[in-house]
């Protein structure tokens, strides 16, 4: 399961590797990612049975709608002038793309919560995965950002936008 919602954060990652970024950033952001996969649950499986039904559905909505709208500034910035990104993961875009990523782990929580999992070993393996897999992800959008030049951030956005529909339907 850990490495299912780590897929998410890998492609994801994928899509915003395509902007220029730094080694000390990418290093940060699957951290921060893989922060937010141990967070999203552990709030998730403390709230337990009485609201995932309801809790569930809001938190895909929220992070559908947000990987949307990054998605959107991403290509719309790509199609700039001004080469300098919108959409940059550093400060409140870093906790806002983190929180976007992580918002499945949220309702996953819920369903374990419900089940009695073992917390300690879940929160460990869902930060441990996404944040390995949010780094391969990064990384292996930086080599496509050097293979596709200008167009690199117009596709990072359409992936981003991907992902955002696929949570919305």
């Amino acid at each position: 399961m850990s490495f299912a919602l780590g897929m998410d954060a890998f492609s994801i990652g994928l899509g915003m590797g395509m902007l220029e970024l730094r080694k000390k950033q990418i290093l940060k952001i699957g951290m921060t990612i893989g922060l937010f996969h141990m967070i999203m649950p552990l709030l998730g499986m403390t709230l337990g049975k009485q609201i995932s039904v309801y809790f569930g559905g809001i938190a895909t909505m929220v992070g559908g709608f947000l990987l949307l709208l990054m998605g959107m500034l991403m290509i719309r910035a790509s199609f700039s002038k001004d080469k300098e990104s919108f959409i940059t993961p550093v400060g409140i875009g870093l906790l806002l793309f983190a929180l976007s990523v992580s918002l499945d782990s949220f309702s996953v929580g819920l369903s374990l919560g419900i089940y009695g999992a073992k917390t300690a070993a879940v929160i460990i393996m869902f930060g441990f995965m996404s944040m390995v897999l949010t780094w391969a992800g990064l990384l292996m959008g930086s080599k496509v950002q050097q293979w596709l030049g200008s167009y690199s951030e117009a596709l990072g956005g359409c992936i981003l936008m991907a992902f955002g529909a696929k949570l919305l339907f």
